[in-house]
């Protein structure tokens, strides 16, 4: 698919193209090659003594019960941080987990758009470029490879591509284009080398969405050019080609999958497919939030107006983007707010926001939340993973989500909401700071 550009970027574009075909690769030491290896970073709270959220699961059967009984096939992991403010700007968090698993695979679908989404935020401020920031235009062109370009995003107001606009279209209804453009202006190299250096050796974010792609193809980046309000060339990004080494693994689930309209009587394959673990997501999001709470090495190298940019959007429903504008019948307030909403389509509840980030390929849902209730003074996260797919086949869309995954994601969001409702607060905690005027846009 090739995106027509607006007359005014014609030019500009065409000498785009010329250049990304004189550099199709990049430099292969322009970063390190990493072989990653599996390790644990647990929480202090994941141990055999943790039971409080098994003991508010077991509290409600009518909501859990069955869940709890089939727990091997539900796949379900959890992480609950409950915040207490100790003074101005000190917070303490109390970690719970229940079956959390670093090594229990699951498919982290569109979740792997969060760290995506920030880097390319912590990319243009390394590049330090005088007139490149988020908003400037980005023009994305192709050198084969089933590569394609973008010369225009008409969901942007002006129709112009950018990084901020691709950020929102991802923060506001998890759009895979949007993804698949900030991967390619960031390849698969920087991706994961990044958070390799934080921490974070377990990632493994190698392939684009929604898209049918070789290893070889995913690796292959397009070139992206960006261009200032006159046409000139600000930042010029060749096509590169990724010589990542990352772990290998064994990685199959299931009994059998659909390809060309015929099972497959063996487990579906993973081993190629993007690996994000749920302990990992959860501190990437919590680093977006308490940024001053992480250790020097899990912080990103982003300004205070990144972080509000980000926050804003992960917060914002649908209907109050003025750009994009979504549609309220395809796009409810809810509509990728699976812990404490599921696939309700009513309105949100007044004083609540949900900073998260979702997910839901291959029978897996996931959330990673920072919930708020300006209202009555509540904060804290909750993240959670779990598996619908009762017949074992994969891509025959028969998952459970309506009946097993969004019920009980729902229900946790909202367990969780109502001990939080009433557990008692030294100090109440002051959200000013995540309070963000939506009707004013960036």
């Amino acid at each position: 698919m090739i995106r027509i550009l607006k007359p005014g970027f014609l030019l500009s574009f065409l000498w785009l193209v010329f250049m990304a075909s004189s550099k199709n690769s990049s430099n292969p030491n322009a970063y390190l090659p990493i072989e990653s290896k599996i390790n644990h970073m647990p929480f202090s709270a994941n141990n055999l003594s943790d039971t409080f959220i098994s003991s508010l699961l077991q509290k409600n059967p009518q909501y859990f019960g069955s869940i709890l009984n089939n727990l091997e096939n539900n796949g379900i992991q959890i992480i609950y941080t409950k915040i207490d403010r100790l003074k101005k700007h000190k917070y303490q968090f109390t970690d719970h987990t229940f079956n959390l698993d670093s090594n229990k695979y699951f498919y982290p679908a569109s979740t792997v758009k969060l760290p995506v989404a920030i880097l390319a935020l912590q990319k243009l401020n390394e590049l330090n470029i005088a007139g490149l920031d988020m908003n400037t235009t980005m023009i994305t062109g192709n050198t084969g490879f089933n590569q394609t370009e973008v010369c225009n995003d008409p969901s942007a107001i002006d129709g112009r591509p950018s990084i901020a606009n691709y950020i929102k279209k991802i923060l506001l209804v998890s759009d895979n284009d949007a993804y698949n453009r900030l991967y390619e202006f960031l390849g698969q190299e920087y991706i994961n080398n990044s958070l390799y250096k934080m921490g974070y050796t377990d990632v493994q974010i190698i392939h684009r969405l929604e898209l049918t792609l070789t290893e070889e193809q995913n690796r292959q980046a397009n070139p992206v050019s960006f261009f200032d309000a006159t046409g000139k060339l600000l930042y010029n990004k060749p096509a590169t080609y990724s010589h990542l080494k990352y772990a290998e693994r064994n990685t199959k689930l299931g009994k059998g999958f659909i390809k060309g309209g015929d099972l497959i009587n063996e487990p579906f394959d993973f081993s190629k497919k993007n690996r994000l673990n749920l302990h990992d997501l959860h501190l990437i999001l919590r680093s977006i939030i308490y940024p001053e709470m992480m250790p020097e090495q899990k912080k990103f190298n982003l300004k205070k107006s990144d972080y509000d940019f980000l926050r804003k959007y992960m917060s914002m429903l649908p209907r109050e983007s003025d750009s994009p504008v979504y549609s309220s019948t395809s796009y409810w307030d809810n509509y990728v707010k699976f812990l404490f909403y599921g696939a309700e389509k009513s309105n949100s509840i007044d004083g609540v926001r949900i900073f998260n980030k979702v997910g839901d390929a291959y029978g897996f849902l996931i959330d990673a939340s920072y919930v708020v209730d300006f209202k009555n003074n509540i904060e804290f996260f909750l993240s959670a993973v779990i598996y619908c797919n009762s017949n074992g086949i994969f891509n025959d869309d028969t998952y459970d989500y309506k009946t097993i995954g969004f019920p009980f994601l729902k229900n946790l969001g909202q367990a969780i909401y109502e001990y939080e409702l009433n557990r008692i607060r030294k100090k109440a905690p002051q959200l000013s700071d995540f309070h963000y005027n939506y009707t004013m846009q960036n």
